[in-house]
């Protein structure tokens, strides 16, 4: 028997207007998309992220590719928990699925 876990990553997003598209992007991982309006623009970068992510996860690449953009963890600056969203700022919410076969692999090893 498996247990499903979603995780949510919330990532900052910016859509500029360029010309008849708009493009929208996500500077903090340097993905990028476009739409022939705002709200399509901001579907297909959840989507490009969504699919970044998970090509990330299953490669197991997610810990390199975050340190490589900068990310680090809050714990290592000495923070318990950040909500330090700036305000004007725009997010978009990305599920990640994750699925254990605990049949399988009764326990979690950690390296």
């Amino acid at each position: 028997m498996g247990i499903t876990i979603t995780l949510t990553a919330k990532l900052p997003i910016q859509i500029t207007k360029k010309t008849k598209w708009f493009v929208a992007s996500c500077p903090a991982l340097d993905v990028a998309s476009q739409g022939e309006t705002r709200e399509l623009a901001r579907k297909n970068i959840s989507e490009a992220l969504t699919l970044f992510l998970r090509s990330c996860l299953e490669r197991g690449t997610l810990d390199a590719v975050l340190k490589q953009c900068g990310f680090q963890s809050v714990v290592e600056q000495g923070q318990e928990e950040s909500a330090d969203l700036s305000a004007g700022q725009e997010y978009v919410d990305i599920p990640l699925y994750l699925l254990s076969q605990f049949k399988d692999n009764p326990r979690c090893r950690h390296a």
